[in-house]
């Protein structure tokens, strides 16, 4: 049975490109905290999801883009050491092209970097960012 009291929050991301490199934030805060991400946060009430993804992107990064595609929907949840989930993010990922700006760390991110597709798995990510990042080229490609 779950907790009356928690309910699950909206995240957004950008899978964000400029000459077939993809931006990639050094998370700062906990979960995850010094793992790369693709930069993100949460929605805002009133907000849309694309508007957050937009926004978030700006705050950590300083850099704007053309969000054209929506890549998937996904859920973190995490759990304590019983089983019972403590947090839930459903997760929605946009993927575009660089307008705009040269990235530099912001908000909550500790490093940014430009990185090439090749590089990807010898990267310390967070769970599945690897997997939006290859779903997000393919949709801008085919």
């Amino acid at each position: 049975m779950s907790d009356p009291k928690l309910f699950p929050r909206i995240g957004v991301s950008a899978c964000v490109w400029r000459d077939g490199k993809v931006l990639l934030v050094e998370r700062g805060k906990d979960p995850w905290k010094g793992k790369w991400s693709l930069p993100g946060g949460g929605l805002e009430f009133g907000e849309t999801v694309r508007d957050a993804a937009a926004r978030e992107l700006a705050e950590e990064t300083g850099v704007t883009a053309d969000l054209v595609r929506l890549v998937d929907v996904d859920d973190a949840v995490m759990r304590d050491e019983t089983g019972r989930a403590i947090a839930h993010y459903s997760i929605v990922c946009f993927t575009g092209y660089w307008r705009s700006g040269e990235p530099e760390a912001r908000d909550d991110a500790t490093n940014v970097q430009w990185a090439e597709r090749a590089s990807l798995d010898g990267l310390d990510m967070t769970p599945g960012t690897a997997d939006y990042i290859r779903q997000a080229w393919q949709l801008l490609t085919s």
